[in-house]
C-alpha cells in the first residue's frame, strides 16, 4: 500500500521543509509499512506559478520549483510526480498553441536529468476539457512523451478525466503501453471505485492484461462520507474486484 502526497499540504513550499523534517516523514511512512508513492497537485503553492507561461521570469520561477519537487520527492523515497496542476497549464487568450506546447517541453526538460538523478519519473497527466485546455486526451500526453523522449518523462491514466474521451479507458490503457506509469483510479462522478458507475472490472482486467505493476491510485474530489471510509470502501471493492479476475 502506499500513499500520494500533495505538497501544499504540508508547507507553501517545499522549499521550507528542512531535511530533518523530509527524514520524518519518510521514516513515518516506513513505520507504517506504507510506500510514499510520489507526489501530486504540484503547483497550488506557492502562488504565482505557471508551468507554460509567456513570462520568462514566471516560468523559470515554476522550472525552478519544479526542480525543488523532484528533490522532495526524491528524498521522500516518492517514485513520480504527477503534473496535473489544470490551472497552471491552461493556454490564455492570445497565446500560440505550438509555442505554448514547446514552452512547456522545455521546462520539463530542464528537470529530467535531476529526476534521473533522483529515481523520480514525471508522469504528464491528461485531464478532461472542464479542467483545462491544454494536454485533454491520453494521445496529446503520449505526443509530448515521445517528443520528450526521456525515460524519466512518462504519461498517466485518470480514469476520471479519460471517461470523458471518445475512446474507452481501457484502450486509453493499451494505447499508453509502455509509456503508462501510473493510474489515478477515480469514478466518473468524482468519487471513489465503487461510489459509481464507472466500470472498474474492465480497467483492472486490462492493466492485467498489459502487465501493469505500478500504483494504481484513489483521488477523489468529492469527500462524502468521509477520507477513512473512503479509502477502505474503495481498497475493499479494488481487491475483490482483483480477487475475483
Amino acid at each position: 500500500e502506499g500513499v500520494e502526497i500533495a505538497p501544499f499540504t504540508l508547507a507553501d513550499s517545499v522549499d521550507d521543509i528542512p531535511e530533518a523534517r523530509r527524514h520524518q516523514i519518510r521514516g513515518a511512512a516506513e513505520k507504517a509499512g506504507v510506500d510514499i508513492i510520489g507526489l501530486h497537485w504540484l503547483l497550488i503553492k506557492p502562488e504565482g506559478l505557471y508551468t507554460n507561461h509567456v513570462d520568462d521570469e514566471i516560468r523559470n520561477r515554476t522550472r525552478d520549483y519544479f526542480q525543488s519537487l523532484v528533490r522532495f520527492c526524491g528524498d521522500l523515497g516518492g517514485k513520480v510526480m504527477i503534473i496535473g496542476s489544470p490551472k497552471q497549464r491552461n493556454v490564455m487568450d492570445g497565446w500560440d498553441y505550438g509555442e505554448t506546447w514547446e514552452r512547456t517541453k522545455s521546462v520539463f526538460g530542464d528537470c529530467l536529468d535531476l529526476a534521473a538523478e533522483n529515481d523520480v519519473t514525471l508522469c504528464i497527466e491528461p485531464l478532461s476539457s472542464q479542467q483545462t485546455n491544454f494536454i485533454q486526451t491520453a494521445e496529446e500526453a503520449r505526443k509530448m512523451v515521445a517528443e520528450i523522449d526521456h525515460p524519466n518523462f512518462q504519461t498517466m491514466v485518470d480514469v476520471c478525466s479519460g471517461s470523458t474521451e471518445e475512446i474507452p479507458v481501457p484502450q486509453l490503457l493499451r494505447d499508453s503501453g509502455s509509456h503508462l506509469h501510473h493510474v489515478h483510479v477515480n469514478d466518473a462522478n468524482l468519487r471513489g471505485p465503487g461510489f459509481g458507475d464507472t466500470d472498474f472490472v474492465s480497467v483492472l482486467r486490462t492493466l492485467q492484461d498489459v502487465g501493469y505493476e505500478r500504483y494504481v491510485s484513489v483521488e477523489v474530489f468529492d469527500f462524502k462520507p468521509d477520507p477513512r471510509s473512503i479509502a477502505a470502501a474503495s481498497l475493499a471493492y479494488l481487491r475483490g474486484i482483483l480477487a475475483a479476475l
